[in-house]
């Protein structure tokens, strides 16, 4: 690891943006534009790996697995991101999907990229959390080199947890052993080795693909909607009561009872309101299909046609 990384796709230095400091505002504008086209054909070129590890997490998940983004800089600030919007989008507990990044929370506000190379660290963050073979480490690092990274990928593997490597690099440059390796060859930034810019795009990206496809696949969405939405503010009450009503042909005022006899359970009032079936029966039947709406709907149409 401690070779030098200028051979590395995110640190080439690129072509197109060679007089980048003598550009107006409007043509370096422009030229970000351009140049983030990128990010869309990297993740079009991934979707096969993509698609994997979405089937991967669910089924892990589904068996009480937890997930694990692990990463240092701009990679674990958008991994900790993207398991802090888990709770509040998808009603998940907490430990389910879990964001880790070399530094601790201080890093995600303050600098310390010296802790990327600290192997001995990555590897304690997964000795320190119990990792189970149900589990899965996703390892995120734009350059594919991140020691922290590699140290707790090596920890996962040898608790026999499912790993995923998220990077930026060929394989042929960074080449792990894991279960499913997804590469967005983004290719070297307008400013050169500043990963925070396509990678770190093309990165959140991929992540907002991997965590709505997993909770798709969990069943916490019916059709395009977030049935599964914890209702901690006024915010998400009105739009838990919008996605009722353009669901059912329901009023406000009735949208709003079955909220309330449903404890604020979007899955539940939708459930109650197609069915003829009382909370704690309605309750019972979402539990044993796993709060899976759809598939609960289905069951109960089927026994009463």
């Amino acid at each position: 690891m401690n070779q030098s990384r200028g051979h590395l796709l995110t640190e080439l230095n690129n072509p197109r943006s060679y007089n980048l400091d003598q550009l107006t505002p409007l043509e370096l504008v422009d030229l970000f534009n351009q140049e983030d086209q990128y990010t869309l054909k990297a993740i079009a070129e991934a979707r096969q790996e993509l698609a994997q590890a979405i089937e991967l997490i669910a089924n892990c998940l589904s068996q009480g697995g937890r997930m694990f983004y692990v990463g240092a800089g701009t990679s674990g600030r958008l991994g900790v991101l993207d398991a802090a919007e888990c709770p509040p989008t998808f009603c998940t507990p907490p430990e389910m999907v879990q964001g880790i990044i070399a530094g601790g929370i201080e890093a995600l506000t303050r600098s310390s990229e010296a802790k990327e190379d600290d192997y001995a660290a990555g590897l304690e963050a997964i000795a320190s959390r119990d990792i189970q073979p149900l589990d899965v480490i996703v390892g995120i690092t734009a350059g594919g080199t991140t020691p922290y990274v590699h140290g707790a990928i090596a920890a996962a593997r040898t608790r026999k947890a499912k790993t995923i490597f998220l990077t930026c690099v060929p394989p042929q440059q960074v080449n792990l052993e894991v279960d499913i390796a997804i590469r967005l060859l983004t290719g070297p930034e307008l400013l050169a080795g500043s990963t925070r810019l396509k990678a770190g795009t093309a990165t959140k990206m991929a992540l907002n693909i991997i965590s709505t496809g997993v909770m798709v696949r969990l069943g916490k969405v019916y059709g395009n909607r977030m049935v599964d939405l914890a209702i901690t503010n006024q915010k998400l009450r009105d739009r838990a009561l919008r996605i009722i009503q353009d669901l059912t042909d329901l009023t406000l005022p009735e949208a709003e009872e079955y909220l309330k006899i449903s404890n604020n359970n979007v899955k539940l009032a939708l459930l109650l309101q197609a069915t003829n079936l009382g909370p704690e029966e309605g309750k019972k039947l979402l539990e044993k299909h796993q709060g899976n709406l759809g598939a609960a709907l289905k069951k109960y149409n089927n026994n009463h046609a």
